[in-house]
Order: C-alpha cells, then sequence, then structure tokens
C-alpha cells in the first residue's frame, strides 16, 4: 500500500532527565508500508522517561552581581530599560518603558548568583523578614504626560534550565500613574549552607551553633559549621515530607521563589499575565486587564517546594 506521509526532521537533546523535541516540517513524501519510524521512536523515547520536579540550582563557586540604584526627577522624554538572562539560574527578565511627560522615578535593581549576599524584606515571603534572593527589583514612579507611558515587565523561571516553569508579566499604557511595587526571584540553594542538626539538649555547646552561629564563631574561635550546597541537596531529598526540616537546611532562603507585589493607582491600562506549566500534567494561567481609572493591590507569585519528587521511571530496570 502506498501512503502519503508528512515528513519532519526531529532533533531530539537531553537536559538533566527532559527529553526536548524540535520538529521541523519538511513537505509530504509518497512511502511504502505502514511503519513510521518517528511513531516508533517516540513511542519508545515517551514510555522510558519521566519529569520530575526540580530541586533548587546550586549556584557557582565564582559568583556574579550586578546592581542599579537611580532617583530621576524631570519633564521628558522617557526610556528605560534592563535586562537580565542567566541561563545558571534559569532566570529571564526584561524590564522597560518609554514616554514622554513629568516623571519622579526610584528604581533599585539587583542581582547576584550568590542568594547570601542579596538579602532583602519581602512583605508576603518568610513573615516579612528578610530573604535571600538571585533577583531584587523595587519601583517607586510617579507620572503623568499627555503622551502615554508604555511599558512592561517580565520574569521567567525556565525550566529547560532547571527552573519551575514559571512566567509573570506586568503591562501598562497609562496618562498618569503612581506605583511602588516590587519584583522577586530565587531559584538556587544558599551559597554557604549551615549545618542544622538537632543537638542533645546538655550541648551547650552545639545549642549556641546552632541557634546563635555568629556568637559561637566569634567567642569560640571556631567558624560556623556549613556543608556543600551538593550535600544539602542530598539531605533535601531526604527530608522528605518533613516541612520543619526542610525550613531548617533552606533557612532563609524560599527557592524556587518568583513574583510581584505592587500597588498603583492610574488613568490609561494596566494588566498582568501570570502562568505555570509543567510538560504533560500542570498549567496555571491567570489574566486580568483594567482600561479606565483604577486604583489596585496586587501579590502575584509561584513557588515549589524545594525537595524533588521521588518518582520511579515506567521503565526502571528495563534497558530501553
Amino acid at each position: 500500500m502506498i501512503l502519503s506521509v508528512i515528513v519532519f526532521d526531529m532533533f531530539i537533546s537531553l537536559r538533566e532527565g527532559l527529553i526536548v523535541y524540535s520538529i521541523e516540517y519538511r513537505g509530504e513524501r509518497n512511502m511504502k508500508g505502514v511503519v513510521i519510524a518517528v511513531a516508533a521512536i517516540l513511542a519508545q523515547l515517551l514510555c522510558c522517561c519521566t519529569v520530575l520536579a526540580n530541586a533548587p540550582l546550586v549556584p557557582p563557586v565564582q559568583y556574579e552581581q550586578f546592581c542599579e540604584a537611580q532617583k530621576i526627577s524631570g519633564s521628558g522624554v522617557v526610556d528605560v530599560s534592563t535586562s537580565i538572562v542567566d541561563k545558571k539560574l534559569a532566570l529571564e527578565y526584561y524590564n522597560n518603558m518609554a514616554g514622554d511627560g513629568d516623571l519622579e522615578l526610584d528604581q533599585e535593581h539587583a542581582y547576584s548568583q550568590n542568594p547570601d549576599k542579596l538579602q532583602r524584606n519581602i512583605t508576603s515571603v518568610n513573615g516579612g523578614n528578610k530573604s535571600s534572593l538571585n533577583l531584587y527589583e523595587a519601583t517607586k514612579l510617579t507620572y503623568s504626560g499627555k503622551t502615554p507611558l508604555s511599558g512592561t515587565k517580565f520574569m521567567h523561571s525556565k525550566a529547560f534550565y532547571g527552573g519551575i516553569g514559571a512566567k509573570v508579566q506586568e503591562f501598562f499604557s497609562v496618562n498618569e500613574m503612581e506605583k511602588d511595587e516590587t519584583g522577586f526571584f530565587v531559584s538556587t540553594t544558599p551559597y554557604n549552607p549551615l549545618v542544622q542538626s538537632t543537638p542533645a539538649n546538655n550541648d551547650y555547646a552545639a545549642l549556641l551553633a546552632l541557634y546563635y552561629p555568629e556568637e559561637y564563631a566569634k567567642y569560640c574561635a571556631q567558624p560556623s559549621p556549613k556543608m556543600t550546597p551538593e550535600e544539602l541537596l542530598k539531605q533535601l531529598k531526604n527530608a522528605g515530607r518533613n516541612t520543619d526540616r526542610v525550613a531548617e537546611l533552606m533557612g532563609n532562603n524560599p527557592a524556587h521563589l518568583i513574583g510581584i507585589e505592587t500597588q498603583n493607582s492610574f488613568n490609561g491600562t494596566w494588566g498582568t499575565d501570570a502562568s505555570m506549566h509543567k510538560i504533560f500534567y500542570k498549567d496555571i494561567k491567570a489574566h486580568e486587564m483594567f482600561s479606565g481609572v483604577f486604583e489596585a493591590e496586587k501579590t502575584l507569585k509561584f513557588h515549589e517546594n524545594p525537595v524533588p519528587e521521588k518518582v520511579a521511571p515506567p521503565c526502571d530496570g528495563i534497558d530501553c
């Protein structure tokens, strides 16, 4: 039998347990038989693989940082843009706006591959106490003008590089706006995790090291006990559903986390889009847009527990 079969070029890459397919359409060809090799390959690969939840990423030893802080007040053309892309953090970040009018701007961008160095207070995270972050953005803005101020903010924890597949986007085109907003992102373990253990009640030195590590290091002339990020990942896996133990291991590091907190009033159009996608089993989407004169207060964030799922592959033990 002669069939008209659609032929594709298929490229397959493997990264950290996730098979990624890139398929290019190449037209139709007449072929004999009913066996399609592409279908067989896909069936075999999908049968023998599974997708696992992502543990926090390990920060690089030679970490990198970036900071930009500015205060601006004036009238005229506005063109502001910042972008940060880091595959080691699974981070994509873009923030830009343009307009022509009266502007007051107080803005900070802080980025660190070592989250221990970047400590900020986020109202909805860790009870408002300081959190270790890879990216922190704070903007206070007032604008008024006949020409709309148009802008967008986009953050993405990219699943292909070890993130959680979450996206957060804000967009606006306004003639008047007052805004106080914070953006935050963390995907890595602590750079120098502290050894957290439960000492015996009478072991006062161990109790001091656990609950007052700085004082212990200062007065006992011994460094605070530490472990490597790789050792931390093993202990997180062993902790499983023991959330108290996980909290002890991670400290004030809330990885994986991505989100924004905003309070604003505006005359124009403003909205947000958010999504989280896990291949084959999860798809979360949220969209809002308002056009007119509004006041808005909003918190939008995605968080994933840093303990990876213990999932056995469907073909475990079979050489396929």
